[in-house]
């Protein structure tokens, strides 16, 4: 999420079989990630969203800052020559993503959030093809529409008449919309090819999402909405913007770079596993019969989407 980590711009795969600690590496990311959904929902009663999104970019940010003083010098000239991309990129993955995630969480459970966030692959996919002209083929499609069938199933909460009364759930909606941003975000860092490495990117974005929630966060405190925490609100800030903000990046990057972009990234799924089973141990959530109806839809999709390749043509075989 979104608390999401940074789609990387491309990242060979690693040369041989990955060691046991790069997977480790990878599930210790993703489960700190699903933490972040608890940690959100648990400040929610103290801390406005916008001021968690300001707040959770500029601090994790600034802890990773250093960590990358070596490539202070390639940061600043891509900030020179193409800094409105920066910024338009870190606004739309980070600062929209993170902030209607947080919105959503007022109104639905983090469990919810967490199985919706699944379908931001599927919306990657789908915005390659419109964005990039990437082909999308039957089966990708067709888990394009299981998933989005799923995703109608748990907006709906189950009553799909709801959707035609237009009778939708708040939060949820929100929730799609952060998903659908994170694919836009990928899409755009894709075609972006900033070309420096990944962990000097975040850090950037970082710095340019926190810059574009600036005015949200001044939004809220003009409408009176200002934070007031005490200790349950002060340990969710310092979970998103420490263990759940800059480890989780540093962490996943490091996956990166053992595992090769494309095995990191399908680890991604591990995040919504784990957003169930800190909600049920943490927040009392329980899973409802939409959401598990939804989620079937959803690993449906995803799996016709990845699992299932199409047939080359024989010349196209015989050629390589």
């Amino acid at each position: 999420m979104q608390s999401f980590p940074m789609a990387p711009n491309s990242a060979a795969p690693a040369a041989s079989a990955p060691p046991a600690t790069a997977y480790a590496t990878a599930v210790l990311c993703w489960l700190l990630s699903a933490g972040v959904y608890i940690a959100a929902k648990w400040a929610g009663p103290e801390m406005p969203p916008w001021a968690l999104c300001f707040w959770r970019l500029a601090l994790a940010c600034a802890i990773l800052l250093p960590i990358v003083h070596r490539h202070h010098g390639d940061m600043l000239a891509l900030l020179r020559s193409r800094a409105v991309e920066v910024i338009l990129i870190g606004a739309i993955g980070l600062t929209l993503c993170q902030g209607m995630i947080y919105t959503g969480l007022k109104y639905t459970d983090a469990t919810t959030a967490g199985i919706i966030m699944a379908l931001s692959p599927v919306m990657t996919m789908v915005l390659a093809r419109i964005v990039l002209g990437e082909p999308l083929g039957l089966w990708k499609a067709l888990g394009a529409v299981l998933a989005l069938v799923g995703m109608a199933v748990i907006v709906a909460r189950g009553d799909l008449g709801a959707l035609l009364r237009l009778q939708l759930s708040v939060g949820e909606l929100w929730i799609v919309g952060s998903a659908l941003c994170w694919g836009l975000y990928t899409v755009l860092l894709r075609r972006a090819k900033f070309g420096i490495e990944l962990l000097p990117l975040v850090v950037l974005l970082l710095g340019a999402g926190a810059l574009a929630a600036l005015p949200f966060y001044l939004g809220e405190l003009y409408a009176g909405q200002r934070s007031a925490l005490h200790a349950d609100g002060i340990w969710a800030l310092a979970y998103v913007a420490g263990p759940g903000g800059a480890l989780m990046y540093y962490l996943y990057n490091r996956s990166v770079e053992t595992l090769g972009a494309g095995r990191a990234s399908m680890l991604l799924y591990l995040q919504t596993v784990f957003v169930a089973i800190l909600a049920y141990l943490i927040l009392g959530e329980s899973l409802h019969d939409y959401d598990m109806t939804g989620a079937a839809f959803i690993v449906a999709g995803l799996v016709l989407a990845n699992a299932i390749k199409p047939r080359r043509a024989p010349e196209a075989a015989a050629a390589k």
